[in-house]
């Protein structure tokens, strides 16, 4: 049943990829003298990712609960991650922001080129200044109006297992002054593990926006409310409190 489901998700995907390519390319032709953040490509897009790719399998369940909760302008989401359809499914939550993505992703053909026409926003893991870019193109989404969305884990995590939290995007949260939102995922796994290839027949995704924390209550210390936003999600999966992080732990939140 795997490979039944990996072949039809691969085939849909063959399909409708050239089609959103080539309506995404038309879009922002049209839109683009007067919007400037690309917020109609970028709905557009959402929608077509949860019609036709989270939503492709009937074995696959879906549901997002909290999108009220999400605030207007500028504000950083973050999201745990643990495999390659969680973007797929935190677009299901249908609001503007623009997200942060390994660099590598925006040269595949026509998901890297619709990336960038949206302007996402590109990464490369492991290098200090490459990460300080990143931070300042988010700052200044932030600065114009934008939400951006942030895995602070920089990695995929187990199920169930939050990796530490890097401090780059509450840095950014405190410095900007905007609310931190977490959005937690649940079961995207279940639909794929990794990377992939091999997907699964039968999946229930989860996707919760918990109550955003206002800039009053942010603090100055991007490591501690690191921790106290980890500590959210412990707490949202049903996990036991998160142990003391060891040094080297502390020191890998510094990128």
């Amino acid at each position: 049943m795997k490979y039944l489901v990996t072949l039809a998700f691969g085939l849909c995907f063959l399909l409708t990829a050239p089609v959103c390519t080539v309506l995404g390319t038309v879009l922002w032709l049209v839109s683009a003298p007067f919007d400037r953040n690309r917020a109609l490509l970028h709905a557009f897009v959402c929608a077509w990712c949860h019609l036709f790719y989270l939503r492709l399998w009937p074995g696959w369940r879906v549901s997002v609960e909290g999108r009220e909760l999400l605030p207007r302008g500028p504000a950083v989401l973050i999201s745990n991650h643990q495999s390659a359809m969680d973007i797929v499914t935190t677009m299901g939550l249908f609001h503007p922001f623009k997200f942060v993505a390994k660099a590598s992703l925006f040269k595949v053909p026509m998901v890297g080129w619709m990336m960038s026409l949206m302007q996402y926003v590109p990464v490369e893991r492991g290098h200090a200044q490459a990460m300080e870019r990143m931070l300042e193109q988010c700052r200044g989404w932030l600065r114009r109006g934008v939400a951006v969305l942030i895995y602070p884990e920089g990695t995929y995590a187990p199920p169930g297992q939050p990796l530490p939290f890097k401090r780059g995007a509450f840095r950014l949260a405190i410095e900007e002054q905007v609310p931190v939102v977490p959005v937690v995922l649940e079961g995207t796994t279940d639909i794929i593990e990794g990377d992939g290839p091999r997907m699964h027949a039968r999946a229930r995704v989860r996707v919760r926006v918990l109550p955003p924390l206002p800039p009053e209550s942010l603090g100055s210390d991007p490591m501690a409310l690191a921790a106290r936003v980890r500590a959210l999600y412990f707490e949202a999966l049903g996990l036991p409190p998160p142990a003391a992080e060891s040094a080297e732990e502390r020191s890998s939140q510094c990128a």
